[in-house]
């Protein structure tokens, strides 16, 4: 039987170096790699990107952009990586667990954007409760979402690493105060909110690993909804999914720890509060569930295979 074709165009990158440790070992796939002094020619990169059954974008916005018009192969399945299709008509977005449809949906399509990092979290907590008109579509969102530093890239590791660093980068630094963070696009659109979250994305000094909280009011709530309540939708909405878990309400420890899930391609989601305040945590790790492996176990599911193939009990 002959084994599927991958090429990861941009693999010199955080995330295509992730997907290829993900991938690279397997002997279910062909793995097709461009000669690096070549990963800029335009007709190899062609060749390579119609020549596959699934390619890997892992490029800057522009880059992805031009890529995708340089495939005229019709059975090319295209997975993301970027923010440059995430909104965009004709591309299914690639988190399997928003809806009941939504596995099936990426099965069958040519044109997968794979979410963002803080996307993934705010998306996780917020689309369901949408879903079950819990949360108004026009309820004032906030979000927090804290990030360790492999999430901006080879430049900022590079900084966080550096051995005479700035002293600035022992603390947490909030970042993204534009409020018109990349990501608010894909948060709205895919949640249905009419109106963007206020947004605060934080960086701190460690590696990776992710906690996506949005904080609620249940007298703003449908039914005046409490967290016993929330807690109950995400969990039925949830039930029975590989990677995203609900976490038993109430049995939480007392402090969250963002690297909690670093390693691994799950994400728990953790509710707490009362009959008036609420909060939905989502912790996962942005260079797996929020990235790479977000990317594979989209990968898995087009070429028909377990979802979890490869990604169960990675670590490191």
């Amino acid at each position: 039987m002959t084994k599927p074709r991958i090429y990861i165009d941009g693999q010199s990158g955080t995330t295509g170096l992730q997907i290829f440790e993900r991938i690279g070992a397997r002997d279910d796939l062909e793995l097709l790699r461009i000669d690096e002094d070549k990963r800029h020619d335009i007709e190899e990169r062609r060749k390579f990107l119609n020549a596959a059954d699934v390619v890997f974008l892992c490029l800057p916005d522009d880059g992805a952009r031009e890529a995708v018009s340089l495939v005229d192969n019709p059975d090319v399945c295209i997975i993301d990586a970027s923010t440059a299709h995430r909104t965009a008509e004709g591309w299914t977005y690639g988190f399997p667990e928003l809806g009941a449809e939504q596995r099936e949906a990426i099965a069958r399509s040519k044109c997968i954007a794979n979410p963002g990092c803080h996307a993934t979290g705010l998306v996780s907590a917020t689309a369901p409760l949408v879903q079950a008109q819990i949360l108004p579509t026009d309820y004032p969102l906030t979000c927090y979402s804290l990030t360790g530093y492999s999430g901006g890239g080879k430049r900022m590791i590079a900084d966080y690493e550096a051995k005479d660093r700035p002293v600035k980068l022992d603390a947490p630094g909030i970042y993204g105060l534009s409020l018109h963070h990349k990501h608010l696009p894909e948060m709205q659109k895919i949640c249905s909110l009419a109106y963007p979250p206020v947004f605060m994305p934080v960086v701190d000094d460690y590696y990776k690993g992710m906690a996506t909280s949005i904080m609620l009011h249940a007298r703003m709530l449908r039914g005046g909804a409490g967290a016993a309540d929330v807690h109950r939708c995400l969990s039925a909405h949830y039930a029975g999914q590989r990677f995203v878990k609900v976490l038993p309400f109430g049995s939480n420890d007392p402090v969250l720890y963002a690297n909690e899930l670093a390693g691994t391609n799950e994400l728990h989601i953790v509710v707490c509060g009362d009959d008036e305040l609420v909060t939905v945590t989502s912790l996962f790790d942005n260079l797996g569930k929020g990235a790479s492996g977000a990317a594979v176990q989209n990968m898995n599911i087009v070429l028909g295979l377990d979802e979890a193939t490869g990604l169960d009990g990675i670590r490191g």
